[in-house]
């Protein structure tokens, strides 16, 4: 009795690659204050890829996803060429290749969950593995050509896949920044776009329930990629030739498409160890055995393996507790804010704020020609701030709409348009053969404007002052001309 009871205690047991799958989760996404506050994660680390398949925009996230990275630098090619993308990439798939997608992709755990839902299950066969070619078209053309087609003949940034497909984006990002009660003013950006992602979030979601890993079998890029490493990564599932009988209850266990352990398909999961009788697979790096089939360890092996997990493991709760406790209070990025802010001149300190009739606190900064914008000289203009990114689509397409309002109205207006501190290209380099007039900036590395405007990582952003320097908009969200001659006049008016 006592024995069935312990068997079934250990049957519950999570297994130490789930372990490691959660714990890659949580520090993929250890801004854990971004979910309180409805906010995305705007610090340095940002700049990092992450190896998961993990969205930029989670409000967790403290890395950029990787296939983002990628449309980004191929869509930014005129400009600048993405070798640290490349690099990483190449770093992450010569070292583990697949066995991201088995061991430390967030997207590929919600993916398994899902499928432990208690409904009919679809079984792999001719047809899904021919479908599991499918996720390389979808590299060619959404991830490659059309960031390429518009980086190079419109010079707009589109990343394809993140706009029209990715499920994480809409899941993670979307949903995640929605759902918070502080961000219920973006429900009135949503449009076309994000009824169709989240059709086909749901769509992927469902069947993920009846087929294993569906998006990871058929329509991840990123694992596309990965799988193009997995013949010589350093780190996988290893055959010993001398054991193996050739039956092949490895491949007709596993629920990847694979034809074989360890080819394109394989995501180095090491579940084949349990159906293999001849014990003939292991997961390694390299030389050094990181995971042995049961009893062919002799006990001393066994004492040390324990030894060394236990260090392994204190280790990388140390580097969590480390992780968390910095992204969510020591970073400058996410420290709180004191004080009030100097108003402008004429104001009453209590007014000072960002929000629809306050007074915006006074500011200076220096524009991408040298000159100097302070706000403080603005009074008895109209003033228009715009929070933009060479990354932001609707960023650039809108631009135009404010260059064409400024010089209709020059002398009347103040414009300032300021890039994120955030910066991908070199953003004068971009405007050099725009001939936009409006007076460009970048915020600075304490993101002093962003403060100020309570910008966050939503962009674009429109500020609007009336001539007393009264907040009468702030709003995130792409503008129209017709938009902004309202705002002008209502701006004129006071």
């Amino acid at each position: 009795m006592d024995n069935s009871k312990t068997a079934g205690r250990a049957s519950l047991r999570p297994s130490t690659r789930r372990l490691i799958q959660l714990y890659s989760a949580l520090l993929h996404n250890a801004h854990l204050k971004g979910f309180i506050d409805g906010e995305i994660y705007q610090g340095k680390a940002k700049f990092a890829c992450v190896p998961g398949f993990n969205c930029y925009s989670c409000p967790g996230a403290v890395g950029a996803c990787p296939l983002g990275s990628i449309q980004n630098a191929l869509a930014s090619i005129g400009h600048r060429a993405g070798w640290y993308v490349m690099g990483i990439i190449l770093l992450f798939g010569v070292i583990v290749g697949r066995t991201i997608c088995g061991w430390l992709c967030p997207l590929g755990l919600i993916q398994e969950l899902l499928h432990k839902i208690p409904t009919y299950k679809i079984r792999k066969s001719c047809i899904t593995r021919a479908l599991s070619w499918l996720k390389y078209v979808l590299l060619a053309v959404f991830v490659v050509a059309i960031p390429l087609w518009y980086g190079l003949k419109h010079d707009i940034p589109v990343p394809g896949f993140c706009k029209y497909i990715c499920p994480a984006g809409t899941f993670e990002g979307a949903i995640g920044l929605l759902s918070n009660p502080n961000n219920t003013g973006l429900f009135s950006m949503l449009g076309i776009l994000f009824t169709r992602k989240f059709t086909i979030m749901l769509i992927i979601g469902l069947a993920c329930v009846f087929c294993y890993r569906s998006f990871c079998r058929f329509i991840c890029p990123l694992g596309a990629i990965y799988g193009l490493f997995n013949r010589f990564c350093l780190v996988g599932v290893r055959v010993d030739e001398e054991r193996c009988n050739g039956c092949g209850a490895c491949v007709r266990g596993c629920g990847m498409d694979v034809r074989h352990v360890g080819d394109h398909e394989c995501i180095h999961c090491a579940r084949c160890m349990d159906s293999c009788a001849q014990k003939a697979i292991s997961l390694k790096a390299g030389k050094a055995v990181l995971k042995a089939p049961t009893g062919t360890l002799s006990e001393d092996e066994k004492s040390k393996r324990k030894r060394g997990g236990r260090i392994a493991w204190g280790v990388a709760l140390a580097l969590l507790c480390v992780a968390l406790i910095w992204f969510n209070f020591l970073d400058p990025a996410v420290r709180a804010e004191t004080g009030t802010g100097t108003p402008m001149p004429g104001q009453a300190e209590s007014a000072v704020g960002f929000e629809v009739g306050m007074d915006l606190e006074d500011f200076t900064l220096t524009c991408l020609d040298g000159t100097q914008f302070h706000l403080g000289d603005t009074r008895g203009k109209v003033v228009f701030i715009n929070l933009w990114a060479t990354y932001c689509t609707p960023c650039v397409q809108e631009l135009p709409h404010f260059d064409a309002l400024y010089r209709e109205h020059e002398g009347d207006i103040a414009m300032l348009a300021v890039h994120s501190s955030i910066v991908t290209d070199d953003p004068a380099e971009f405007l050099a053969d725009k001939g936009w007039g409006i007076p460009f900036a970048v915020d600075t590395e304490d993101d002093t404007l962003w403060k100020i405007v309570n910008g966050s990582s939503t962009l674009p952003q429109t500020v609007v002052l009336d001539r007393n320097g009264t907040v009468i908009y702030n709003q995130k969200g792409s503008v129209t001309p017709e938009m902004l001659a309202a705002l002008y006049e209502q701006a004129s008016l006071g």
